[in-house]
């Protein structure tokens, strides 16, 4: 999913003068948009820097060397805030040495709306959308949030399930620790510009081991081999589904990164069936391995608002407003 936003936000930016053939694109990641830049990169003639999370491995380590791509990365780390800040820390430090990098700003710039209007459009060309819900990881808040917004506007009445780990602070669990592993990529410890809380009308909170469940389900099931934020996507999905509406999920990426985490661990799963999240009606509420709450397009709390230097990342492309299982 990444990839779209990352093309159509180089483009973008070369399109408007922003920066040039030649010029130093750099970011963080915990993968997935690290391959989507270096790709975007590797097309337009951009030099690309990744400052990349503990969950890198090593085929992905290849890919972005192949493409040309510079990457660091982060060393082990026992927690998601840990690893980000790590990350937001480097990024500055390589900023304030090399003032001329494009810093691309994934989670605060919503510059990266625009490549999913693109995918809107298909979904809509493809199955009925009225009425339609959309299913999927929450992340720096692009790919669901874009795709919310630009279905709306075909079909209003569209719901949107976003899905959380436990730890993150965006939708309120940074207090529940996952002792199990880091759901990188969905969450985030500090702050995120590009999530417009108020496109949410249901929250998944979902841990490694409901999660693992979902993925390993998922490949017996659909045949379908996938990474662990798609199998906590999968989990709410179907959940979610209602013989009166469409339900769509979005899978990410592939698992083949996820062998040795999670996959190699499938005898630990649990049968999918015999997992149901826990009702929650208040953040204070929500609890492992896996919960859910009517967000009702609320707004955010105060600690999971982007504040300071980075409100003014956002350059206001986008302006914020208040069946069956496709795969």
């Amino acid at each position: 999913m990444k990839v779209v936003s990352a093309l159509a936000a180089v483009r973008h930016l070369l399109d408007t003068g922003v920066v040039r053939p030649g010029d130093t694109l750099l970011d963080s990641s915990s993968g997935i948009y690290a391959y989507g830049l270096a790709l975007a990169s590797h097309r337009y003639g951009m030099r690309c820097h990744i400052v990349g999370s503990t969950t890198v491995d090593e085929t992905l380590r290849s890919q972005l060397a192949i493409l040309g791509a510079h990457l660091e990365q982060m060393p082990p780390s026992a927690s998601l805030k840990l690893d980000q800040n790590r990350r937001v820390a480097r990024v500055r430090e390589i900023l304030r040495d090399n003032p001329t990098y494009h810093w691309m700003r994934q989670y605060h710039d919503d510059i990266h709306f625009l490549g999913y209007r693109a995918v809107a459009e298909r979904i809509v060309q493809e199955i009925d959308t009225d009425p339609l819900t959309i299913v999927g990881g929450v992340g720096s808040g692009a790919s669901t949030g874009a795709l919310a917004r630009y279905v709306r506007e075909y079909s209003p009445g569209v719901r949107l399930v976003g899905v959380q780990p436990f730890g993150s602070v965006t939708f309120g669990s940074e207090a529940v620790a996952d002792p199990d592993i880091i759901i990188a990529g969905i969450g985030s410890s500090i702050p995120f510009g590009n999530v417009i809380h108020t496109l949410y009308d249901t929250i998944h909170w979902v841990g490694f081991t409901a999660a693992l469940a979902g993925s390993v389900d998922l490949l017996r099931r659909h045949a379908v081999f996938a990474g662990l934020s798609t199998g906590a996507a999968y989990l709410a999905a179907r959940w979610e589904q209602d013989p009166d509406r469409t339900t769509l999920f979005i899978a990410a990426d592939t698992g083949h990164r996820y062998h040795d985490t999670v996959f190699a661990r499938h005898q630990e799963a649990p049968r999918i069936d015999d997992l149901r999240p826990h009702e929650v009606s208040t953040v204070a509420e929500i609890g492992l391995p896996w919960s859910r709450m009517e967000w009702r397009r609320a707004p955010a709390a105060p600690a999971a608002t982007s504040h300071g230097d980075t409100d003014s990342l956002i350059r206001g492309t986008v302006a914020p407003e208040g069946g069956q299982l496709h795969m």
